[in-house]
């Protein structure tokens, strides 16, 4: 079968997944768009031939739509989730869940309420490949169990309106998700550090922090934010274990080697770095709908990243920049 999905959000992250879904990925076309901006909607749906609305739930009421892709902005992602879910339609929904753990918490309440798992959320890294390698080492466990994982998330720079705390729940936000899959466990504290800040940065921005989280079994976890690092868009983590280590490679295509130097090109932004592992999501996402099963990070998975971020945001704004305990509701049935 064609999947029918519904785009709720024209914005470059919307038209993003409508190039990819439309020019690179096979099973699903898009035959609705809506957003705030009716003529950015149209702008969007009229070329392919689809509907377009200013109100996503009346796309989501469109009984020619059968799945709905959200990709607006996280404060109003459950506007869009819960009638969804209501619907019964499967919903890919674009990292964070919600910017809240009440709202998290309301949208997996709709769920259990129908009773199936229908939302899968946007966290792209579980579908990498030098990631996904890197968990198969580790649950292999010819090197042991884990002791600590390295990351760094730095970015070319930000615009001016990105705050200290979008370091945590904007950025951070994908490491967290990514180290709970990656480890099969809940993160139980987190903390921010401040390091010397970068001349680079606005002058109301914390940048660089660093994010040390520690899970149940005590796996010691760092995050290195750094987002104005000016060279380019660099992900990097290495995983520690008893008897060895795994890092991701460079992503680099090919390596130049010549009188300036032994080098390789640097991603610009995260389309560059993760346009395979987007790709690989939407189209995992598409069969599994076809198939009317779920895929991906779950509701639980974006509840369990916000309170992480709750935590974290609680330490970046305590002077002293203590320690915080992850606050947790017990998991629902639905999610074991």
């Amino acid at each position: 079968m064609t999947v029918r999905i519904g785009l709720i959000g024209a914005g470059g992250m919307g038209r993003a997944h409508v190039e990819r879904i439309t020019n690179e990925l096979a099973g699903a076309q898009i035959v609705a768009v809506a957003d705030i901006n009716l003529d950015a909607a149209k702008a969007v749906a009229e070329p392919l031939g689809a509907k377009a609305y200013a109100d996503g739930k009346e796309l989501i009421a469109d009984p020619e739509v059968d799945a709905v892709l959200v990709a607006t902005f996280g404060k109003v992602h459950e506007e869009s989730v819960i009638p969804a879910i209501e619907a019964g339609k499967y919903v890919l929904c674009e990292k964070p869940l919600a910017t809240t753990a009440a709202g998290c918490e309301q949208i997996m309440a709709a769920e259990q309420k129908v009773g199936k798992k229908l939302v899968t959320v946007g966290f792209m890294r579980r579908f990498d490949q030098a990631y996904r390698e890197m968990k198969e080492l580790l649950e292999a466990g010819d090197l042991g169990y884990a002791t600590l994982v390295h990351n760094r998330h730095r970015n070319p720079s930000v615009p001016e309106g990105y705050v200290s705390r979008m370091a945590i729940d904007d950025t951070a936000i994908h490491e967290i998700d990514t180290m709970r899959w990656l480890l099969g466990e809940e993160i139980v504290e987190a903390r921010v550090d401040r390091p010397r800040f970068t001349s680079k940065r606005f002058e109301h921005l914390n940048d660089p922090i660093v994010v040390v989280m520690k899970t149940e079994s005590g796996v010691l976890i760092d995050d290195e934010v750094n987002v104005n690092i000016q060279f380019g868009y660099s992900i990097e983590c290495e995983l520690v274990m008893e008897a060895g280590t795994a890092r991701l490679g460079d992503q680099e295509r090919i390596h130049v080697r010549d009188g300036h130097g032994d080098r390789n090109k640097i991603c610009n932004s995260h389309i560059d770095r993760f346009h395979a592992a987007f790709n690989q999501e939407v189209q995992e996402w598409i069969r599994a709908v076809a198939k009317d099963e779920h895929t991906g990070a779950d509701s639980w998975d974006g509840y369990a990243a916000a309170v992480v971020v709750d935590a974290a945001v609680a330490s970046l704004e305590d002077p002293e920049g203590k320690p915080v305990k992850v606050e947790m509701i017990d998991k629902p049935g639905l999610y074991a």
